[in-house]
Parts: structure tokens; C-alpha cells; sequence
């Protein structure tokens, strides 16, 4: 009855919204999940060169940008390996096929995917999964420095995978070193971890974690103590992280639910099979009200109606959980054409609609990259041309620095072959401005900055601005707006407009 009534409410403010939502929003997150562990997105396999490494990552930006995203989310550290040159850890083998050895030719692979992605104005999330040490103990490849192996008492074995001990301080520690170096030396606008905290549960086995119950557990019951390990490492990476870059976010995405209502009147309407809560031992509600992370995203995979998961009732609970923290909705664009449900090519642009009419929900992330491939159910087409037809600035979070840049302003306009060319600078000495939005109005039309769909251009920083407008029609009045945006993408005052009207044939222009 209650299922009937949320999904009755969800349509109502549907049908009461649409007459109000002409317009998209101006601001929300965009971004696609890139897994590495198995080669599932990036790269396509084992011991591709650096430069066909490189070249898949760029299409795969580019696919994604023409898809509308604006941040990525990327796994540089799957079983605890890099993908990046670290000073603790091996090379992973799903770059080269061995632990331990580095690209040939060398490069530094988180180095060019941040560059190549900041190029494109995106957000990088650096995706971690801090306790998964070694995800086949029959078949992974695991290097003589391999952690694994220097530090053999820190792990465990469970399932055929093993896993740090999260029980162990020294665990914690070093996991959290480990973050922190990456923020150090690395210019990553977000640290990513998933929903493996303590793994799921396998039936008939229990985690292998006595030994450090029994030194560290005191007085507490087991279910307790390892909850309070996984706050223990996510309070100890968000402060190393603040410390290190304020800017810098700290999000998590967990699984669809924390707890069903049957174990706790806080839960949700869902008859989930294993929980954070009460299976991975992970609180995201204390760590969203003690404000520990900065989002959450959780991992909402299943289809509208589901009978034990209904992903209209999750959406509901999580828009009402986030405790002034942003939360951004995952999706299972894998699960598409799955079973009957999921071959409706609506299912996930009407949970994209559904989750933009709460204004406690600021965006949405894809699960994952490749699933995109080949259009299924035509869920590009349904980005491009409707849901991301249009560009979006990513959400603000005001409890992060949030100086505003200076604004830019109009040096100069050019009529030319194949449309106006608009430049523009700005007095920025801070190195706050990052990108620049230009927006145009047609036929003196009021000034609304709020609107998306006025946006021409949003484009990175350089040392001669300038936009070709190619969709200008000469003998039109145009007015032209621009901004800057800092990386958190607080945006600037408005410039002052450049107007272009035309008479007797002649284009002037106004700065005004």
C-alpha cells in the first residue's frame, strides 16, 4: 500500500512539474563510472601499448563528453596496485598483464587521463577500493613488493580473494597513506571508494577476523566493532584528504541499502537480501549526518517496481538521507536489455527525470563506461538529443572553499567565414579561473543566466579566450554574456553584455 502511495506521489510531482520544467537544470552532476579491475571499461585488455591505452581513454572521453557528461570516475587502485606511479604499490596487471611492470613505453597513466579529462573541462574522481588486496588468489598476478606479501599478518583470505584485515590499525593506516599520496602529487578533484568495505557476505562462511576481534574488540559485539573500523578509515581519509586540499571531495557509493525497514524504522520500504548496514558493516547515514564525506552515490540497479528493491521508493529514501550532503543517484546502464523490464528504453531516462524532480538529489552516475556501447535501447540518443541536450555546471558544495573568480569581460568581436568569433580575458592573478561560460540572448530577450539552454560555450581557461559561434545569423540582435567558473565551479558576476545589432546592412558592436 505505502509502495502505491510513494509511486503515486512520485508521478503527481511529476505531472505538477512538468508544466514548471521547461527548462533543464543549470547545474547537476554528470558522470560515468570507468572500472579497471577485470579490464570492464579501461583498458579493453591486458598489454595494449601506452599509446593504445591512450587512445582508448581519449574516445572514451569523447564518447562521454558527446554524451553530456561532465566528470568521470575513474578505479586507479582496484586490488591494491596503481595505475599510476606509486612509491607503495605495484603497477596493476590489468595495464601490462603482470603485476609490477610498468607501461612500455613509460608514462603515467593517472597523470595523462586527469590531463586529457581537465582538457574537456571534466571532473576526475579518483576510485579507490581500499581493502580488496588480491581479487583472485587462484589466477591474479601478484608482484614479490606486492603489500600482500610484505605484510602477510595485515590479511586475510575469503572467498578466493583476499583482503586487508579492516579490524588492524596498522591496515587503516596505511590505506589512508596511500589516499593522501595520491592527493599529494596528483591533481584529483574527488577520492571515490565503492561499496566494499567488509566484502558480502557468502553464505555458510564467515570473515576470518578473530584474531583481531579478540586484540582489538574489547567490550564491543562483533557486528558493532567492525562498523566502527569502517568509520575509524572514513574519518582518517577525510581529514587526510582536507588536510592535504580542502578542495578536494571525498565521496562514497554504496550499496542501494543501508537497512530495510523490517530491522530499523529509519530503513527503507525494501526487502534487500544483505545491507551496508548489516552486512558490510558500513554506516553512510553517521557519515553523511557527522558530515564525513562530501556525497554519496548510491548504487540504485534496480528497475521501477522491483518487488523487493523498488528503485522509485530508494530514490525517495536517499533524497530524504542526505543530510545536506550532496547525493547523486547511480545507475545500471548494464543491467539494460537484461530481462523484460529492462529492455523498456525508457527505464533509465525515466529515472533520470524522476530523480531531477527532488531538489535534494544534484545529479546522476552511469554504471559503467562500456555498457554504453553500441547504443542499447538507444540510451545515447536519449542523452544527446533530450536529457543532456544541454550543458550543465556541476553542483556547488558551499562547505568548500568557495571564493568566486573575477569576472571576465569583451575585448573584441569578428564577423567571419562559418560564424562570429567572440574573445574575451579577464584580470585573474589568483589562478582561481578555470573555464569560462558564454552565454547568448537573441532579440533582446531578458538576461537570465539561469537558463541552460542560453549557454553557446563552456570552455577552459587559456591565454586568448575566444568562441567561433557557429549557429550566428547576420542581421540578428545578439546580446553575448560570460563568466568564469573556479575548479569548484562557483561562477563569477556576469561581464558586462556585448551587444551586435545590425542597420542598413552594417554589424556593430557594443560593449557595454
Amino acid at each position: 500500500m505505502l509502495k502505491q502511495f510513494l509511486a503515486s506521489a512520485v508521478l503527481c510531482i511529476l505531472m505538477m512539474q512538468h508544466a514548471l520544467a521547461q527548462l533543464p537544470p543549470k547545474r547537476e552532476l554528470r558522470a560515468v563510472w570507468v572500472a579497471t579491475v577485470e579490464n570492464i571499461d579501461w583498458p579493453s585488455r591486458r598489454g595494449l601499448s601506452s599509446e593504445q591505452q591512450k587512445q582508448e581513454f581519449i574516445a572514451l572521453l569523447n564518447q562521454h563528453q558527446r554524451n553530456g557528461m561532465n566528470a568521470v570516475v575513474v578505479q586507479i587502485r582496484p586490488v591494491t596496485d596503481a595505475f599510476y606511479a606509486s612509491p607503495f604499490e605495484p603497477w596493476s596487471e590489468y595495464l601490462t598483464g603482470t603485476q609490477g611492470q610498468p607501461p612500455f613505453p613509460y608514462y603515467d597513466p593517472l597523470e595523462f587521463m586527469i590531463e586529457e579529462t581537465h582538457k574537456r573541462g571534466m571532473e576526475f574522481h579518483a576510485w579507490f577500493n581500499p581493502y580488496r588486496a588480491v581479487f583472485n588468489v587462484s589466477r591474479s598476478s601478484v608482484a614479490a613488493n606486492h603489500i600482500t606479501r610484505l605484510r602477510p599478518q595485515w590479511f586475510v583470505t575469503y572467498d578466493n580473494r583476499k583482503y586487508f584485515d579492516p579490524g588492524l590499525p596498522e591496515a587503516r593506516e596505511y590505506v589512508t597513506s596511500i589516499v593522501a599520496d595520491v592527493v599529494k602529487r596528483y591533481d584529483v578533484d574527488a577520492i571515490h571508494f565503492d561499496d566494499y568495505f567488509y566484502p558480502y557476505r557468502v553464505p555458510g562462511k564467515e570473515f576470518p577476523d578473530n584474531y583481531s576481534y579478540r586484540m582489538y574488540g574489547g567490550t564491543m559485539n562483533k557486528d558493532d566493532w567492525r562498523r566502527s573500523n569502517v568509520d575509524a578509515i572514513i574519518q582518517m581519509i577525510g581529514k587526510a584528504i582536507k588536510t592535504e586540499k580542502p578542495w578536494v571531495k571525498f565521496g562514497i557509493s554504496p550499496f542501494g541499502v543501508w537497512r530495510n525497514k523490517d530491522r530499523d524504522p529509519e530503513g527503507s520500504y525494501t526487502r534487500g537480501g544483505q545491507t551496508n548496514y548489516d552486512d558490510l558493516y558500513a554506516d553512510i547515514l553517521k557519515w553523511l549526518k557527522n558530515k564525513w564525506i562530501d556525497y554519496v552515490a548510491p548504487q540504485l540497479y534496480w528497475e521501477r517496481g522491483h518487488r523487493l528493491a523498488d528503485y522509485e521508493v530508494l530514490l525517495n529514501w536517499w533524497a530524504q538521507h542526505g543530510y545536506g550532503r550532496h547525493v547523486y543517484i547511480g545507475h545500471g546502464v548494464y543491467r539494460i536489455n537484461s530481462n523484460a523490464a529492462w529492455k523498456n528504453p525508457n527505464e533509465i531516462p525515466i529515472q533520470v527525470e524522476e530523480s531531477r524532480t527532488l531538489n535534494t538529489i544534484q545529479g546522476n552516475i552511469f554504471y559503467s563506461a562500456s555498457s554504453f556501447k553500441g547504443n542499447p535501447a538507444g540510451i545515447e540518443d536519449a542523452l544527446r538529443n533530450r536529457l543532456y541536450k544541454y550543458p550543465a555546471l556541476r553542483p556547488i558544495m558551499p562547505w568548500l572553499p568557495n571564493e568566486m573568480p573575477e569576472a571576465p569581460y569583451f575585448v573584441d568581436a569578428f564577423e567571419r567565414p562559418g560564424g562570429l568569433e567572440v574573445h574575451w580575458a579577464d584580470g585573474d592573478t589568483t589562478g582561481r579561473t578555470k573555464q569560462y561560460v558564454l552565454y547568448r540572448f537573441e532579440n533582446n530577450e531578458p538576461i537570465n543566466v539561469s537558463d541552460p539552454t542560453k549557454i553557446v560555450s563552456i570552455q577552459t581557461q587559456g591565454d586568448d579566450p575566444m568562441f567561433k559561434d557557429p549557429t550566428y545569423v547576420k542581421g540578428k540582435t545578439y546580446t553575448y554574456i560570460v563568466t568564469a567558473l573556479d575548479r569548484l565551479q562557483n561562477e563569477s558576476h556576469v561581464s558586462e553584455p556585448l551587444r551586435l545589432q545590425t542597420s542598413n546592412g552594417k554589424t556593430s558592436f557594443t560593449f557595454e
